[in-house]
This record gives C-alpha cells, sequence and structure tokens, in this order.
C-alpha cells in the first residue's frame, strides 16, 4: 500500500484568487502569504476550505479511480486552532460539521504536521474541513490523500499541448508557470509532464522558452486545428510516448494545482473510466467564480450549448453557477443531463480550452480534421463518443465568447465546418445544419448586415465544393484571411459618433450599454398572442419586408442595436436604417435598409440548396471517403511541412 497524494490545499497570489477569494476559502478574517515560501497566514477566526478548490470531491474520486480511505494532511504553526471535518450531500446548499472529528491542535512555535482520516460515506458528493484559530496561524504543504495498492498506480506521461497566435502575453507567462509550479518542484508530475508549445504565429524565442521539458515548436499558421494536430504528434513522437494530451488554449489563465490533479486523476483511473477525456471547466475571467461551460452538446437546431444549467432549468435557462458557493459546487458535481427528455444531450463533446484526450484513442480514431479554427473539438469529441471526467478545481479562466465576436469566424467557419463535419465523419446526425444556415442567413438580412450574410453562403458554397478545396495545402489560411476581408467592416466609435448624428441625429455617445442591447418586444401589443405570432411570421418571412410588403415601423425608421448575435426584432421591426455597434471594441456601422440586395442573397441561398438537394448524396461520398486520409498522420506531416 502507498499513501497517494491527490490534491494540494490550494492557496495562490493570483488575480482570480485576490478576486474571488472564496473559490478557495470562506473566513470571518483574511488570509495572506507568508514570508516562508508556500506558507501562508490565517488570522483568528473561522476559516472554511468547503470550496471549489479545497473540498475533496470524494464521490467522483470513488466513481473514476481506485482512491479510498481518504485523509488529509496538515502542517501549522502558530496559535491553537480547532479542526472540524465537513462534508455535503446532494441536496446540501451548505456544508455541515461531521460528528465527532472535532479536533484541538495545540499552539506550537515549529512546524507540527497532523494526519488525520476521514470520515466518509456514500451519500457525500464532498469533504471539507474548517479551522477556528485564536490567533494567527501559518498553514503550509497541506492535501488530500488516499491509500491504494501500489500496483494500482498507472504510469502516465502527460503532454501539454498549446497552440499560440501572437499572444505571447498569456502563452508566456503559462510556459513559466508549468516550469515553476510543476516541472521545477517534487511533485510526482513533474518527471512525467511535457509542454508542447506550438507557435502559429512564429514570434516566440523558441531557444530561449525550450528547455527542461518545454518545447516551442514554430510553425505555419494552420490555425487551432492544425496547431493541435502537430501538438498531439509532437506528444506522441517525443522520448517518452505520452499517454495523455492536455490540450489547452493559449489565452487563458490556469493553475497549476488544476493539472496535478488532472495528472493524480489518471493515474488512478478505473478500467471502465481509462480511455474517458477529462474535461476542464471554463470560468469567466471577469467574474472568476462563474462557472461558464464544464461540457458541451451539439443541439438539434444546429448550434454548440452549454451542457449544464440550461434546458432544464426552464424557468432560467441561463443560471450558470456561482461555484463560490456551497450549492454551485455541489450542483457542478451532481449535474447530470435528462437524456430521456433531450435527446441531443447524446451529442457531447469537450471543448479543448482545457481537455485531456488519452493518445491511444488519438491512435485508434486518428488526428482532427483540418478545418482551421471552429468546430475542430466538437467534431473530436463527437467522432470519439467518450466518456467525460469533469471535477471541481480542474479548470481555466477565459475571456467570454460574447466579448470577442469575429464574424469570420461566426458566419465563414462556422458554416462550412458544420455541414464539413457532419459529410465527413457522420457526427451530430440529430443537428439540422442546413435550418441553422437559412436561419442565420435570414437573421442577418433583417438586421440588414449583407457583407455577413454573404459570408454564410461563401462558407457553404466552399463546402459544396468537397475536401479537396478546404484541404489544400494554405486553403485554410487563405479562405479565413479572405473572409475577414469580406466581413462587414467597423468604423471607430468616435468617427461613427460623428456619421450618425451627421446622418440620423441620433448622438450615440450618450447611449449606455442598456439603450444599445435591450429589445422592445413584439409581446407589448394590446392585440392578443396570435396577432404577435402573426406578425412575427410576416416579419420572417418577408425578411423585415425587404422580399415583399411594408412592415409597419415598431421603434421608428432608425434603431441602434449590438453588432454581434443579438437579434431584437422589436427594435428592427420594418426599420429603414440600423446604427450597429460592437460594444467590446468601441466600433460600429451604419446599415440601411437594401430590398434588390437582400432579394439577390435570398435567391442565391435557394439557389446553393437546391445544388446541394441534387447533390448532396455524391458530396457526402467524397467526404467519408476523404475521411482516413485527412485524419492520418502522412497527411497532417505533409499538410504541417514535417517531413
Amino acid at each position: 500500500m502507498c499513501t497517494f497524494r491527490l490534491a494540494n490545499i490550494l492557496l495562490e497570489d493570483t488575480r482570480h484568487f485576490h478576486e474571488a477569494p472564496m473559490l478557495y476559502v470562506r473566513t470571518t478574517s483574511f488570509v495572506r502569504p507568508s514570508n516562508e515560501e508556500g506558507a501562508w497566514w490565517l488570522s483568528a477566526g473561522r476559516t472554511d476550505f468547503t470550496t471549489f478548490f479545497n473540498a475533496l470531491s470524494v464521490d467522483k474520486w470513488h466513481t473514476y479511480t481506485v482512491a479510498r480511505d481518504f485523509s488529509l494532511h496538515l502542517e501549522l504553526r502558530g496559535a491553537a486552532a480547532a479542526y472540524v471535518q465537513t462534508h455535503a450531500g446532494r441536496l446540501d446548499i451548505e456544508a455541515h460539521s461531521v460528528d465527532h472529528t472535532r479536533r484541538e491542535l495545540p499552539a506550537s512555535d515549529d512546524w507540527q504536521a497532523y494526519d488525520i482520516p476521514l470520515v466518509t460515506n456514500d451519500r457525500d458528493v464532498l469533504v471539507g474541513f474548517v479551522l477556528v484559530t485564536e490567533g494567527p496561524i501559518e498553514l503550509r504543504s497541506s492535501f488530500y490523500a488516499c491509500e491504494v495498492d501500489d500496483e494500482e498506480v498507472r504510469p502516465i506521461e502527460l503532454a501539454i499541448a498549446t497552440t499560440t497566435f501572437r499572444k505571447e502575453e498569456y502563452v508566456t507567462r503559462n510556459i513559466e508557470l508549468v516550469r515553476t509550479k510543476i516541472l521545477n518542484t517534487a511533485e510526482r508530475a513533474a518527471g512525467h509532464l511535457t509542454m508542447h508549445v506550438v507557435d502559429n504565429g512564429r514570434t516566440l524565442d523558441d531557444e530561449a522558452l525550450s528547455g527542461r521539458g518545454i518545447y516551442v515548436h514554430p510553425n505555419d499558421n494552420v490555425g487551432g486545428a492544425g496547431g493541435f494536430a502537430r501538438g498531439m504528434i509532437e506528444a506522441l513522437e517525443q522520448v517518452s510516448p505520452a499517454t495523455h494530451v492536455l490540450l489547452m488554449d493559449d489565452d487563458v489563465e490556469v493553475s497549476a494545482e488544476s493539472i496535478l490533479r488532472t495528472y493524480n486523476l489518471l493515474s488512478l483511473v478505473r478500467d471502465d473510466w481509462a480511455e474517458a477525456f477529462v474535461a476542464g471547466g471554463m470560468m469567466s475571467w471577469d467574474r472568476p467564480d462563474l462557472l461558464w461551460e464544464d461540457g458541451g452538446y451539439m443541439t438539434r437546431e444546429g448550434f454548440c450549448d452549454i451542457l449544464k444549467y440550461n434546458k432544464e432549468d426552464l424557468l432560467n435557462p441561463r443560471d450558470f453557477p456561482r461555484v463560490s458557493a456551497v450549492r454551485g459546487i455541489v450542483g457542478n458535481e451532481t449535474y447530470m443531463p435528462n437524456e430521456r427528455s433531450f435527446s441531443d444531450f447524446e451529442q457531447r463533446y469537450a471543448a479543448w480550452w482545457y481537455c485531456c484526450i488519452p493518445t491511444a484513442t488519438i491512435r485508434r480514431e486518428g488526428l482532427p480534421l483540418p478545418l482551421f479554427v471552429r468546430y475542430d473539438d466538437v467534431e473530436y469529441g463527437l467522432r470519439c463518443k467518450p466518456r467525460f471526467m469533469t471535477m471541481n478545481g480542474i479548470c481555466i479562466w477565459h475571456l467570454d465568447f460574447s466579448l470577442r465576436y469575429n464574424a469570420a469566424v461566426e458566419h465563414y467557419q462556422t458554416t462550412r465546418n458544420s455541414f464539413v463535419i457532419q459529410a465527413t465523419t457522420g457526427v451530430a446526425p440529430l443537428s439540422n445544419f442546413e435550418g441553422q444556415l437559412v436561419e442565420r442567413t435570414m437573421i442577418e438580412l433583417t438586421k440588414f448586415n449583407y457583407a455577413d450574410a454573404e459570408l454564410i453562403l461563401d462558407g457553404f458554397e466552399d463546402f459544396l465544393k468537397g475536401p479537396g478545396f478546404f484541404a489544400a495545402p494554405g486553403k485554410a489560411e487563405e479562405t479565413y484571411l479572405a473572409a475577414n476581408k469580406r466581413r462587414e467592416q467597423l468604423m471607430p466609435f468616435d468617427e461613427l459618433c460623428k456619421a450618425a448624428l451627421a446622418e440620423t441625429g441620433i448622438n450615440i455617445a450618450d447611449l449606455d450599454h442598456n439603450d444599445i442591447s435591450r429589445d422592445y418586444p413584439l409581446g407589448l401589443t394590446p392585440h392578443g398572442r396570435a396577432f404577435r405570432v402573426s406578425r412575427m411570421q410576416t416579419f420572417q418571412k418577408s425578411i423585415n419586408g425587404q422580399l415583399f410588403g411594408r412592415l409597419r415601423q415598431y421603434a421608428g425608421p432608425v434603431t441602434v442595436i449590438e453588432a454581434n448575435f443579438n437579434w431584437p426584432v422589436g427594435k428592427i421591426y420594418g426599420a429603414d436604417t440600423i446604427i450597429a455597434i460592437d460594444v467590446p471594441s468601441k466600433r460600429g456601422t451604419i446599415r440601411h435598409r437594401d430590398n434588390e440586395r437582400c432579394r439577390l442573397i435570398w435567391k442565391r441561398l435557394q439557389s446553393d440548396l437546391k445544388e446541394y438537394h441534387a447533390n448532396r448524396a455524391d458530396i457526402e461520398i467524397l467526404y467519408r471517403e476523404a475521411r482516413p486520409t485527412l485524419t492520418s498522420m502522412k497527411f497532417w506531416k505533409d499538410y504541417l511541412g514535417m517531413e
């Protein structure tokens, strides 16, 4: 038998710790770093460690691994303290003390170590502990552990693969984090971890940054799909071939502890979970205790959506968990989607901002499709159909997607790649991408966003050209850059203010975010529901009065909306001019009704669909036959110039 460290008690001097300390501790006073490396002061009072990072998810350790006989190792110095174990079950919104676990810890000027068995039962989701101190006390080198047989510990070689394109500040910080917090430590993972940084922008000093388990690979700009494929290949062919590859975005903040816990989880995983993917949660960058996504799925409508806290919470379908609260961390560990009610929940995947994949799966299923960006991770997860392991404390912090809207990605790449993945590997069979194509084109046309509506059709037409078109060397970058040039061009905010005032008399400089984002719902009418439904149908079928008829203006001839996915029907209903503002970038444009251009684009869509329906079977055969080549090692080595 051996004592195996599962998770360190985590206190870290980081941005997210200081902005959201209740992810780590709940205290009646304060905690702060000590002068001794790795030690922290706890002031007099009550400090509760039953938190997102510092509670032990015993239910998941039992489910996924061979771990048993859990214990807590504490190292303390200073005033006298009292220790009490806590636990929380599935229906608990607060943690509760475990009877008969109170333990008095005497004052000491020297470091004292305590190994305390944890009391667990089948109803516990997580356990933690509370320290009540009479005065200042220091804590260091504390962790949760378990007892396992030596032969139950798997030999793991973990490779991190991150792809970057001119995100030097982010990626160099993460390189230094891995180097100092893992590779240069005595952690079990230190001698079994490598990091492959694929530099698509060729802007990093690869010689200076490489060394001691870290490798920087200058690469052509082949997008996220190509960068991660390169990382997978490097992991498979390193001196000690990786057993698992952890794919991680470059523009994220990550705690080294998340990586260590991933390694420990893999080391003890049960046979029936050995080929599962580890899916890390995405925390909000500017709201660090908000868990945005912890697993995704492809909907029947053909959109990516969030697996947890979504369809089943009909009263508040966007009730993202604040995992600074016990009810949030319990809910995150226990949530299971209801596939009996919503069959598309079967179409699950794990996004590649933090996704750990067994290399046995890569050898069996092949490499990603050469999609450049968007849906590479979705397709791979749907193709492989793995089980997914998730756990509190395994996560990254990422900018909200709403803050980095890009029309070339959201319209050209998304449209093209959705049809490509379904035709090539047969994924998401429940999803109606054709319906999504029609709806997205209609929505952009109703907002007079003709340039981006044309981008959608560009993506669909490039799909119709077959796999030889988008998979040709250099074509992925070429088409993406071309789409960026063709997308709706926005002007700086000051310039937009002057143009809007001169043209419409509206001073948009006086507007706030709420003025721009809110809608005037069509439901605000005395005519009843049937009338409202009829009016909405007329709006959609006529494309906001551009194909036929003349809609009575609901909010006026000029309106102001957000330049993103937002679809404020009431605001734009019957309007002639739309001022669209991208709030995060402080840029925007003025759009004018152009009925003739709308009709031409709509006619183009009908022509494209006619071609698709006539040739669909032949097109899908071409894609299916291309699959073995497009996912092969030989193809990717040629594509990446590695040969």
